[in-house]
């Protein structure tokens, strides 16, 4: 059960996390309700990590950073109760 929950909550928000940077490429209307709901969803994750990770030029890596992080936090909860 522990393990479906984490599941579900890690793909929504890396589902999140990849929509809202894709949209960031194709909407540029801060004021569109789709982006202001991704933001409002992922900015808790992203915020951290941006006042850790240095900017590569006009990239953000943070969203790829925090995809990797929510993948390691859904294969350590699934192996910790596996056993």
């Amino acid at each position: 059960m522990v393990v479906q929950v984490v599941q579900i909550l890690t793909n929504l928000l890396i589902a999140a996390i990849v929509a809202r940077s894709l949209l960031s490429w194709f909407v540029r209307d801060p004021g569109n309700p789709l982006v202001i709901l991704l933001n409002q969803i992922t900015e808790p994750i992203l915020a951290p990590l941006r006042s850790v990770m240095p900017r590569m030029g006009m990239m953000d890596l943070t969203p790829m950073v925090a995809v990797v992080i929510l993948i390691l936090i859904q294969q350590l909860v699934t192996s910790y109760f596996a056993t």
